[in-house]
């Protein structure tokens, strides 16, 4: 039996209410980031996914290096996970070039921008049902099946990073299932990860201005590059310890 629209909004203000419950049975001291946690990793274990956090995937942007007339990163990430090429400011785009300007020199930057997968997310601490989580190797997702649309963790991202489907969805990609009424972000291609490959925008790049690898390893290309290397957390005042990394700027 399909659900009328009439009944929607009694469903999510029930869903809310119980998530509301829920949170007043959590000791003090634990933050909905750990439970949130604790769920993606059996979400993992349960499809039989080897998540650990041995490993935390994370990127390293060279400003430098990016051309700003190039949106290849862009193309790269709609064509991988389904995504319209975005018409208004309110559609979905998981990722998004940004012109920055020196002041003082005038200078001129072209960057891409996406969900900085932090360490300690805030679209996580505030989603009421745990819809938004983080997976133990540090990639903060979406399950689209326990989103209500509230889109508090929207007004939550410092980074302008999520968006919100507003409309029907056709033509899906089969290992990237999305939802009307839910909210979406970057998910740094985990189902290429999964699959031992690393997102489509880094391999996309004609000039590697993106590079992808695990933060925690020494001996990885990107923990060596951070090394040798001054580079930038976008909002580092906030202490979110975001996954992505800048240099250039």
């Amino acid at each position: 039996m399909s659900r009328t629209d009439e009944t929607r909004p009694t469903r999510r203000a029930l869903m809310i209410g119980g998530a509301a419950a829920l949170g007043a049975l959590i000791a003090p001291g634990i933050r909905l980031v750990e439970v949130a946690a604790a769920g993606a990793t059996a979400r993992s274990e349960g499809e039989g996914q080897a998540v650990s956090s041995k490993v935390r995937w994370g990127m390293l942007i060279d400003a430098n290096r990016c051309d700003p007339d190039c949106h290849e990163c862009v193309v790269a990430c709609e064509r991988e996970n389904g995504l319209p090429a975005p018409r208004r400011s309110t559609d979905v785009q998981w990722i998004r070039k940004v012109e920055l300007t020196d002041r003082k020199t005038g200078r001129a930057l072209s960057l891409p921008v996406m969900c900085q997968h932090c360490a300690n997310p805030p679209c996580v601490d505030v989603c009421p049902t745990g819809a938004s989580f983080k997976r133990a190797d540090g990639i903060v997702l979406v399950d689209r099946h326990a989103c209500i649309g509230c889109r508090y963790c929207v007004m939550a991202c410092p980074y302008k990073a999520r968006s919100f489907v507003h409309e029907p969805l056709a033509d899906q990609k089969p290992d990237v299932p999305r939802g009307k009424g839910c909210v979406e972000s970057c998910t740094l291609c985990v189902h290429r990860i999964d699959r031992g490959d690393g997102p489509a925008c880094a391999k996309a790049c004609p000039t590697q201005a993106i590079l992808f690898g695990d933060l925690n390893d020494p001996d990885s290309a990107i923990s060596r590059r951070l090394r040798e290397i001054r580079t930038t957390q976008l909002r580092a005042d906030l202490a979110l310890d975001p996954g992505v990394r800048y240099a250039g700027l």
